[in-house]
């Protein structure tokens, strides 16, 4: 269920945002008011049609830039009045965050190079570019694909504008390590902005000790998301 501000958000920036954008987004096509019998606003969208990326549904390579040219696109959608994103301010406000979780990870990764890798992130070049949007959740279940083409980005419930790095963090948890250097050179991050998405994408370690035994899905993408950072360091 949707946060009824989120109602009117989609409703007013979408149209913005798709507009910059080589994929399908949620079409609000009416939006209803409180009333007898529901208390809340209400939207109806138009279906966006694609399936989840898997493995074996679209090529790593193409998808890569695919998700690359969204991106870049995101960056160039007005925004001014826009509201900032869940995770497009600084990295160091998710400090203690990190911490916590990683400490509680022990023994399930590595934690002592996870810092390592957390510490750079922190000590990246802050953004000093002006606000730009940013879909702020990159995760499998909120893009699509249809005939091996990236062709739907949903959920825009992080969206919003400010620093791009949160969007990079697509690199690990999306994308395989063949695949990420086409994202970020499509997508155009620069070093700091890209090891500042690697600090986001360390973010989901949480999800392996507060999802392990509740949520499969969620415990499955912190795996693939923190064990690939990982790997890139190795």
């Amino acid at each position: 269920m949707q946060s009824p501000a989120q109602v009117e958000f989609e409703h007013e920036w979408l149209p913005v945002v798709a507009r910059h954008l080589p994929v399908a987004v949620p079409q609000s096509c009416a939006v209803g008011r409180p009333a007898e019998g529901y208390p809340w606003p209400w939207a109806v969208y138009r279906w966006v049609d694609g399936e989840h990326p898997t493995d074996g549904n679209s090529d790593p390579r193409r998808f890569a830039a695919d998700l690359g040219e969204m991106v870049a696109g995101l960056r160039r959608a007005d925004t001014v009045g826009a509201r900032a994103g869940y995770r497009s301010g600084p990295l160091s406000g998710r400090d203690e965050y990190l911490r916590e979780w990683a400490e509680a990870a022990r023994g399930m990764v590595d934690v002592d190079a996870v810092m390592s890798i957390w510490e750079a992130a922190l000590a990246a070049p802050a953004w000093d570019g002006p606000p730009v949007w940013t879909h702020g959740d990159l995760l499998p279940g909120n893009v699509l694909v249809k005939d091996g083409r990236l062709c739907g980005l949903i959920d825009f419930g992080a969206a919003g504008v400010g620093d791009p790095a949160c969007d990079a963090m697509a690199a690990w948890t999306l994308l395989d390590s063949d695949s990420r250097e086409v994202f970020r050179e499509t997508a155009g991050f620069d070093d700091a902005t890209w090891a500042r998405g690697k600090g986001w994408a360390l973010t989901f370690i949480s999800a392996l000790t507060y999802y392990r035994e509740t949520n499969p899905t969620m415990y499955a993408l912190a795996q693939r998301a923190v064990g690939a950072v990982l790997s890139d360091r190795a």
